[in-house]
């Protein structure tokens, strides 16, 4: 046998190995900063720790999936079998979610197929439209409405308390008006929405300095929260 046939051959392992070890570290890898940026650019109530370690370890599986199959027809026919067998009842309700699960095993891919260029920068740019689109809040249909509820004294100036309202609100509404503790009060009702919801706790302070409004309560009505 020729030297140089025998010396390809023992190389031939090592190297294999080596090229596997980088896919998988680069595929992991990336799939960390995914894994980050969904963390640092969520937003709702249903946060799930499960959900970003899937991101995570899909991207090995699938780098791993690639890599058995190499430039095998009958390898990628088979693994495509098996994996129809498994059924995944997991329902992802947020779209955004199943996008993250989607780039990490785009991840895995990419890298398992020796594309590490195109692995490398597909994740970048996906973290900056992330980034991007959480900071400018693009698409967000936000409105801050929330119900107000306060009582004034019978025969009270109202003069106040209006201009305090308007002060706080771009959009004022009257919603009820009723007497309460028999008769010498008026329950007021408004449907407000805020400038700003930072102001929420200022607004509640503001109108309980003001002489004779009591008992003021600010209820959240955000219809069109993201979750």
């Amino acid at each position: 046998m020729n030297p140089v046939d025998v010396f390809l051959a023992g190389d031939a392992e090592p190297f294999a190995l080596k090229s596997a070890a980088l896919a998988l570290l680069l595929a992991f890898g990336l799939t960390q900063v995914l894994g980050a940026v969904y963390v640092w650019t969520f937003r709702g109530m249903s946060y799930s720790q499960g959900l970003v370690h899937a991101i995570v370890l899909g991207s090995i599986i699938a780098c791993m999936l690639m890599l058995a199959i190499g430039g095998s027809i009958a390898a990628g026919l088979g693994i495509a079998g098996g994996l129809a067998i498994v059924r995944f009842r997991t329902a992802l309700r947020d779209p955004r979610d199943m996008i993250f699960v989607f780039a990490g095993l785009g991840t895995g891919i990419a890298a398992g197929l020796g594309a590490h260029a195109a692995a490398l920068c597909g994740t970048a740019l996906f973290c900056l439209a992330v980034w991007l689109l959480t900071l400018s809040e693009f698409g967000s249909q936000r409105r801050f409405d929330g119900l107000l509820r306060f009582q004034l004294p019978i025969g009270a100036d109202e003069a106040p308390v209006m201009k305090l309202l308007r002060q706080y609100s771009r959009f004022l509404a009257l919603v009820t008006l009723r007497e309460v503790a028999q008769g010498e009060a008026m329950e007021h009702a408004y449907q407000v929405r805020l400038g700003d919801p930072r102001h929420r706790a200022a607004l509640v302070r503001a109108l309980e300095e003001l002489p004779g409004v009591q008992d003021v309560s600010l209820l959240l009505q955000e219809p069109t929260v993201e979750i």
